[in-house]
């Protein structure tokens, strides 16, 4: 196999996976019900990479609206459970309104995202 090939392969892929978790992200939050902090910050544009690196980061600090459970999974055939931060919109917004990573490139991404929510 080409490189070429893999190369277009691995963006196809790529492109697949950012898309559905972008719909699925999308679908959650416009239920209504409080969602996780990375699900909202992928449904407001941030793709899911960046997302995951930011959640705890952007949830620090911040009193959730609800906590929930869920299971990870382990090694093996072990699972744990752990308690995971829900928020709804309006917590979310303002924690968005005033949040911004280091990183510039991240911060850029932040702030673009906070302004498509105010509009």
């Amino acid at each position: 196999m080409k490189a070429s090939n893999r190369a277009a392969r691995h963006t196809i892929r790529t492109r697949a996976a950012q898309t559905r978790a972008a719909r699925r992200a999308h679908r959650l939050v416009a239920t209504g019900a409080p969602q996780t902090a990375r699900t909202h910050l992928i449904a407001a544009g941030i793709d899911d990479h960046t997302a995951k690196r930011y959640a705890g980061a952007f949830s620090r600090g911040t009193t959730p609206t609800q906590t929930g459970e869920t299971v990870v999974k382990l090694r093996g055939r072990r699972r744990k459970h752990v308690t995971v931060k829900l928020y709804d919109r309006a917590t979310f917004t303002a924690r968005l309104a005033f949040y911004r990573p280091k990183d510039l490139t991240a911060a850029r991404m932040f702030e673009q995202a906070a302004h498509s929510l105010a509009a």
